[in-house]
């Protein structure tokens, strides 16, 4: 009889990468994390499936001290030495203006320029959906660059929308500290629910 583990195509190692033992870092080492291995994680969750194509997530990398102390500054007060430490910071914004990207050959396109073109309301909603799914392939990539990823939602948005999204455009949805986990890096891991308190057949 075939096990559930046994039906991924995924072996042990990868499912165990990505899944089982990824945990959210808590601390980090010294190590840094180049613009290469960022460059790899996105070319790997661009790939992500959201509606009609869309590309509403932005990223941006926190690298100078001027810029972290900025945000810092936002953060929670549980979160401001996590953050203040990473190697790097990744800001994960939804662009409320994404439809100005959107391929005009996509057959989709008539449609989409119907919904999207004339009512920013519709393109809020769309936009925070649809980039909130690419940043859990964000943090999915992180992992398979061998990184741990500490997302945080525990922050001031309107300062950090402020601080580094002046145009009024873009909508911070998380900040995620990325790095080698340092010591002590985890908190022990709650429970999660089990198949069939979750999935139903109809």
């Amino acid at each position: 009889m075939t096990t559930a583990n046994e039906s991924l195509v995924l072996d042990a190692a990868a499912q165990d990468l990505l899944f089982r033992e990824a945990r959210t870092a808590n601390t980090f080492t010294d190590e840094p994390v180049t613009d290469e291995q960022l460059q790899a994680v996105y070319d790997l969750v661009k790939y992500a499936p959201t509606a009609f194509n869309q590309q509403a997530l932005r990223i941006v990398l926190v690298r100078s001290t001027e810029a972290r102390e900025r945000l810092v500054a936002q953060m929670s007060d549980g979160n401001k030495a996590k953050t203040g430490s990473a190697p790097l910071v990744a800001i994960l914004a939804a662009d409320n203006e994404f439809h100005e990207e959107l391929p005009s050959q996509f057959p989709a396109f008539p449609q989409a320029k119907d919904l999207f073109f004339s009512e920013r309301p519709v393109r809020e909603s769309s936009a925070g959906f649809n980039a909130a799914l690419q940043v859990g392939y964000f943090i999915i990539g992180v992992r398979a660059a061998g990184l741990a990823a500490g997302p945080m939602t525990g922050f001031n948005a309107e300062g950090i929308n402020k601080e580094f999204f002046a145009d009024g455009d873009h909508s911070v949805l998380a900040v995620v500290n990325i790095g080698k986990p340092g010591a002590d890096a985890w908190y022990p891991r709650s429970p999660r629910l089990a198949y069939d308190q979750v999935v139903t057949t109809v």
